[in-house]
């Protein structure tokens, strides 16, 4: 059976199947995709209390990462990784999280600083209606995480009921024709635009020359999300039991996060796309609804003092038991290979922030879940930093991209895979 099988019905009626066994590929089980989803936290971990002492199998769960100990073969946590020199800058280097360079120093590099979900995302192309779905409980541009091959920085949806609508809300058909014609004719815009920049480009220099394909490169990447859009507006949106709560943008932080979370594992599991980042930034007003009583970022920088840590573990550790919501919603799903909606997607869980306390971009709090990956243990790569150099974030982007089925060695400034990570039999 065809992954987009629709049940037709009176009246023109149509519906969107869920992934069915008979979708998948029964001579070699693997019709089912690999999924990517990517959190980060604008403002990292306390680090005692989010790395493990101890390495390898046998390590005990940090007092952060308890919420998980049911899910403890299901991931595993690194330390000693960071991205070097090249994502340095404080809260400025947060942005640089998935791809491993700062926006600033992107010139000159073959993607500029493209993100590791986005250059998944290229490899999914037109096979979903969105090849990869940018969110963020607020905006933030120091944790803007997502950047194309242009180095342009991808703006996330922020509000909870717009991510719902573009999933589920049916597309009206008085409004499909005149959506279509608006497609075609922005693209035809764009096209006269393109035709404008060529011409300039042969009456200006070489750094100018450099700014242009960049953009060039961004009307290209315009181009391919409209003319993705266009082709899927005739194709129905999946019809789901799932409703969000009224005025569910109104809601304090603590109780809106739960949502997205709902909705990504949604997405996943009507294949509305493969890729999927998140970024948490500010709380926002009212201390996010946390019995706290100072801010998130002013207790980031809490210099050690007790009372901070204490609130601040607070708001970390309702993260981490979030997240361990989020993959036991993904473990409940079984799909037609056999294995669960968890093992189909790797889940990467960190931060650009190693500590927010110092202004450190080093040693950054990382975790992988699912993906097919061999889990539950704590891997160190902490080095003598004068004899050797850090390993690299971006070996783990490496063998990420890799399982979700690039034939590449290297990612941004990382030229291998990282050593120890194994994908299951």
């Amino acid at each position: 059976m065809n992954r987009r099988a629709v049940l037709r019905g009176t009246g023109g009626a149509v519906m969107a199947l869920p992934f069915l066994d008979a979708m998948a590929d029964s001579d070699r089980n693997d019709g089912v995709p690999v999924r990517m989803v990517c959190t980060g936290l604008n403002f990292g971990f306390v680090p005692r209390l989010f790395f493990p002492e101890v390495t390898g199998p046998d390590y005990e769960l940090s007092e952060r990462l308890k919420p998980l100990k049911s899910l403890k073969n299901d991931f595993t946590v690194f330390s000693g990784l960071d991205h070097g020199t090249e994502a340095q800058g404080g809260h400025g280097g947060v942005h640089a999280y998935l791809s491993g360079v700062l926006s600033r120093n992107s010139r000159g590099m073959p993607e500029a600083n493209i993100s590791v979900d986005q250059k998944a995302a290229l490899h999914v192309g037109v096979q979903t209606r969105y090849p990869s779905l940018q969110l963020a409980s607020g905006y933030d541009t120091n944790n803007m995480i997502s950047w194309s091959a242009a180095g342009v920085s991808i703006p996330p949806v922020t509000n909870v009921e717009t991510l719902y609508n573009l999933l589920f809300q049916k597309i009206d058909p008085r409004m499909r024709d005149s959506t279509q014609a608006k497609y075609a004719a922005r693209t035809s815009i764009l096209d006269l635009v393109r035709k404008d920049a060529e011409y300039l480009r042969r009456r200006i220099g070489t750094r100018d020359r450099d700014k242009l394909d960049r953009y060039f490169t961004s009307v290209g990447e315009v181009e391919k999300r409209l003319t993705q859009a266009s082709q899927w507006l005739d194709r129905p949106k999946p019809t789901v039991e799932y409703r969000l709560p009224a005025a569910a943008n109104e809601l304090d932080f603590v109780d809106r996060v739960p949502l997205y979370y709902d909705l990504m594992a949604l997405a996943l599991q009507t294949d509305s796309t493969r890729v999927i980042t998140l970024a948490l930034g500010d709380i926002g007003a009212s201390y996010g609804g946390f019995r706290i009583s100072r801010g998130y970022h002013q207790l980031t920088h809490h210099g050690k003092v007790p009372e901070y840590i204490t609130e601040l573990s607070v708001i970390e550790q309702f993260h981490t038991s979030q997240l361990a919501r989020f993959l036991t919603q993904l473990r409940q799903v079984r799909e037609p290979n056999g294995r669960t909606l968890l093992d189909n997607t790797m889940v990467l869980f960190g931060s650009g922030m190693g500590n927010a306390s110092s202004h450190s971009n080093r040693k950054l709090p990382l975790l992988l879940a699912g993906g097919g990956f061999r889990h539950g243990e704590h891997k160190s790569y902490f080095q003598d930093e004068a004899k050797s150099q850090t390993t690299l974030a971006g070996n783990l982007f490496v063998s990420m991209l890799q399982r979700f089925g690039l034939e590449t060695d290297q990612f941004g400034l990382a030229k291998s895979t990282l050593t120890g990570l194994e994908v299951q039999a």
